[in-house]
């Protein structure tokens, strides 16, 4: 299997997560202009499962080192699978919070509170289980993150009121969102050794490779969704329910291919971040990651110009805003190279 060892590399792979992180929901923005968000997350989560099947027969499976993909599954624990499969859920109930949130509350409060405290608690959690890192220069780039990230909901808050009306119900799910988003990451890493080199030792017998363990991560992702979003789907929490057969009835290969090329650009993110986790550590990837919010600010300020509209002087605050982000950023890179 192919593995990291070049912390600029891992550093590379971590932007290009929060690249993909912070980008796939463009795929969700174009096709849910003709169908419901939950007929486009079926195939959002098929494109996760596929991707990291891919990258489990390709560059798992390649190579001298290590085990493949298909000899890794004879050898697993079901501690190790269990693991996995766990985040998965974790992940896919997350994520529906999130999108029933920005329903319900508007992206001023869902992202904030929900991204903003998934960043907090999963460095927190995952630096932890992983303390690589200056945990001074670690934390202070999350601060300066969260400072971003509560910025950006100023800059939404000084939008033109959309109708929408932030209720008991949009907070409460926006929090039990950053929750859980902030709880799923440590599950895969922990069905993986530490260090990932250490693969072959005889007291790693029964770990997962890191492509292994996604592949389980996106089947715990796919298969809960038959339980979470069909739920969703006949009891919605905003809006008429969604007709089980609307995914066959009103989708096509466009709108299905949308969905899938989403999933896809996420799990090439999540699969960057856990091979960059072992050599820049869990706690940094995961936080630049999540600066995934301020990749989403991005594409709404300068391509979908979401703030067109906005009251004179919200340009300061968007540029307050990347400046807070970049040093964010800085200040997580240099927390492991010191």
């Amino acid at each position: 299997m192919v593995l990291i060892q070049s912390y600029p590399v891992a550093v590379m792979m971590c932007v290009i997560t929060m690249i993909c992180w912070g980008s796939w929901a463009n795929t969700q923005k174009l096709a849910t202009k003709e169908w419901r968000f939950q007929l486009f997350y079926w195939d959002y989560c098929l494109g996760v499962l596929l991707l990291t099947l891919f990258f489990a027969f390709t560059l798992g499976s390649m190579g001298h080192y290590g085990r493949s993909f298909v000899e890794d599954i004879r050898q697993a624990k079901w501690a190790s699978i269990q693991s996995a499969l766990i985040g998965g859920v974790v992940f896919n109930i997350a994520n529906i919070l999130l999108v029933a949130a920005i329903d319900i509350a508007g992206m001023a409060v869902a992202f904030p509170v929900g991204i903003g405290l998934a960043l907090v608690i999963g460095v927190i959690t995952t630096h932890r289980l992983d303390p690589k890192g200056d945990a001074t220069l670690l934390y202070s780039g999350v601060a300066c993150i969260t400072v971003a990230i509560i910025l950006d909901a100023l800059a939404y808050r000084r939008l033109p009121t959309t109708g929408q009306r932030t209720t008991v119900k949009g907070i409460v799910l926006s929090v039990l969102c950053g929750v859980l988003m902030g709880q799923f990451f440590p599950f895969v890493a922990a069905a993986m050794p530490k260090p990932l080199d250490q693969i072959a030792a005889p007291e790693m017998v029964g770990k997962l490779t890191p492509y292994t363990a996604l592949v389980f991560f996106a089947i715990g992702l796919f298969l809960s969704s038959f339980v979470i979003n069909t739920l969703v789907m006949i009891k919605p929490f905003v809006g008429e329910p969604v007709p089980l057969g609307d995914y066959f009835t009103k989708g096509n290969a466009r709108l299905h291919l949308a969905g899938i090329v989403g999933g896809m650009i996420w799990g090439v993110g999540m699969s960057f971040a856990i091979l960059a986790g072992d050599v820049a550590g869990y706690a940094i990837s995961y936080g630049l990651g999540q600066g995934a919010t301020m990749v989403a600010a991005f594409w709404g300020v300068f391509i979908w110009k979401e703030f067109q509209n906005a009251r004179p002087g919200t340009n300061r605050l968007l540029a307050l805003m990347f400046i807070l982000f970049i040093v964010g950023l800085a200040l997580i890179v240099k927390a492991n190279s010191t």
